[in-house]
């Protein structure tokens, strides 16, 4: 199948949704993730997301 409209909402977003993480500090990543961090919104990257996500999982186990 056609893969045409891969990513196509990207394309809209200033920089194509690239930028600095305010969490890790990369540059040049895909920062589309919206998560709220200490009270805030925040766009973060995917490795970010992940990582909260895992610390979070980790948390409600104990």
């Amino acid at each position: 199948m056609s893969k045409a409209h891969r990513g196509k909402g990207l394309m809209e977003v200033v920089g194509r949704g690239r930028g600095a993480c305010p969490i890790c500090k990369r540059e040049g990543v895909k920062v589309v993730y919206e998560q709220e961090v200490e009270g805030q919104k925040l766009k973060i990257c995917k490795t970010c997301k992940a990582t909260l996500a895992n610390k979070k999982k980790a948390a409600v186990a104990k």
